[in-house]
């Protein structure tokens, strides 16, 4: 359900195209590789393989992709073991609504 409204989120964003959706941080890196998005936006908390090691191989891949690790999480830790997987960005589920577009703008324009 949280995928569908996020879809639904970036529907409404013109710069934005969706281009695909993984079920697991596995599916994830798979899709990395396959479709060679601009942005990912990866959830921490993914079944098969967390968001930070998904992360981390798709930035060892080398495809480019910029991540935005999105979570509920705010915790420190958690800021500091995405960034280290190679995270362009963190934004907490809380403040997505609010936040999520820009975030996207900005790691692009890195």
């Amino acid at each position: 359900m949280f995928a569908e409204a996020l879809e639904a989120l970036l529907a409404t964003e013109e710069r934005i195209s969706v281009v695909g959706h993984a079920r697991d941080g596995k599916e994830a890196v798979r899709l990395a590789r396959k479709l060679r998005p601009d942005v990912i936006l990866m959830d921490i908390s993914m079944p098969v393989m967390d968001g930070f090691e998904a992360t981390r191989i798709v930035r060892e891949q080398g495809e480019g992709a910029r991540v935005l690790m999105l979570t509920g999480s705010n915790s420190r830790t958690d800021v500091d073991r995405a960034r280290q997987a190679g995270a362009a960005g963190y934004v907490t589920k809380d403040r997505i609504a609010a936040e999520l577009i820009e975030a996207i703008a900005e790691v692009v324009a890195r």
